[in-house]
């Protein structure tokens, strides 16, 4: 945030001596041809004094008037003090003038304060209109400005907010595979298995994907597709033999990529609503293929036909927010069951 305000303040002082710069060497050129073949140091003092008063009465009518008044629509009361300002300030610019700057080049009677205070006509044509006409044109720019900034805030909060999003639903899922992982190990474990060290050695591997990919954007189709056989290994060292039939089938595109554990969490739940509720043999079917723009990855598994899936549970409806997330509504994901196969289909555009 610091540096954001460091950043404004200096886009602010730029603009601002840009701005003031030009509409100062605009009125001297404009004074040029109204009034003399030459530019003349009355000429030039004169739009040095009333380019003064443009600029306090413009910053000051901006930054206190509407940021104070208009922009919490007091607008009553911004019109009063708007029109209390101008006067002010039109008469400050006239004193100036008269008993600052004209001694220095005119000998001639001053006008008295009274006349000052009080020639409102003469105030208002020679001294309001053209503060008026300079800040109109800088309060102008300003809310372009103003409006600019508010409309990259908001893009940058909803992308931050995406983010925090998609940060919240990983944390979500991390832990749930996690957790079913660590059963298996420990089910191992109970039974002095050998293969324990192994299903170690294949968790570390998985565990090195979830700390180091998982954080990112994307990663490749092929990196995802080769910590699911390192699952997959994982879970077949729960089952005896028979127990699981498992037919994967991939087509790579090279440069397709994916949000990590997208595809990992469908094989998680396969193995977990098929083969860990279901007694007899479950089988697993894995394809993954891809056209000219999009790649697309099925699973199905046999279910016993009583079991249920929860669509707004952490799986499924967690991965179709994220994939809303980075995909809007460029991408298709299909869940169904019937005769005793439940299948998931994701279908995503071959890169982010």
């Amino acid at each position: 945030m610091k540096f954001g305000k460091e950043n404004n303040l200096k886009r602010n002082i730029y603009f601002q001596l840009f701005f003031w710069t030009a509409l100062f060497l605009f009125g001297t050129v404009r004074g040029y041809g109204d009034f003399s073949d030459e530019i003349s140091a009355e000429i030039i003092i004169y739009n040095f004094c009333h380019w003064i008063f443009q600029i306090a009465g413009a910053n000051f009518i901006y930054s206190i008037l509407i940021r104070h008044f208009f922009d919490r629509k007091k607008y009553i009361a911004f019109s009063v003090y708007l029109i209390i300002s101008l006067y002010i300030i039109s008469v400050m610019n006239r004193i100036f003038i008269v008993y600052l700057a004209e001694p220095f080049f005119m000998d001639v009677p001053k006008d008295s304060l009274n006349r000052i205070f009080t020639d409102l006509g003469y105030l208002l044509i020679h001294y309001t209109f053209t503060i008026i006409s300079g800040t109109f044109i800088f309060i102008s720019v300003m809310f372009v400005i103003r409006y600019q900034d508010e409309k990259e805030n908001t893009i940058k909060l909803q992308k931050e907010k995406a983010e925090l999003e998609l940060r919240s639903l990983k944390s979500q899922l991390n832990p749930h595979f996690l957790f079913n992982t660590l059963n298996n190990i420990y089910s191992l474990s109970l039974s002095n298995s050998e293969k324990t060290s192994e299903s170690i050695t294949r968790l570390s591997e998985i565990l090195d994907y979830i700390l180091y990919k998982g954080p990112n954007k994307e990663v490749l189709i092929s990196e995802e597709l080769s910590i699911i056989d390192d699952y997959m290994q994982l879970e077949c060292l729960r089952y005896s033999e028979g127990r699981l039939k498992i037919n994967k089938k991939s087509e790579l595109n090279p440069a397709a990529t994916i949000p990590p554990l997208i595809y990992l969490t469908l094989v998680e739940n396969a193995f977990k609503h098929g083969a860990g509720k279901n007694m007899e043999t479950t089988e697993i079917k894995i394809d993954v293929s891809y056209d000219s723009r999009y790649s697309v990855f099925r699973i199905e598994n046999t279910c016993e036909n009583n079991e249920s899936y929860n669509a707004d549970g952490i799986g499924l409806k967690n991965i179709e927010r994220q994939l809303w997330h980075y995909y809007q509504d460029d991408f298709i994901f299909n869940v169904s069951k019937e005769n005793h196969i439940f299948k998931v289909e994701i279908k995503t555009p071959a890169a982010l």
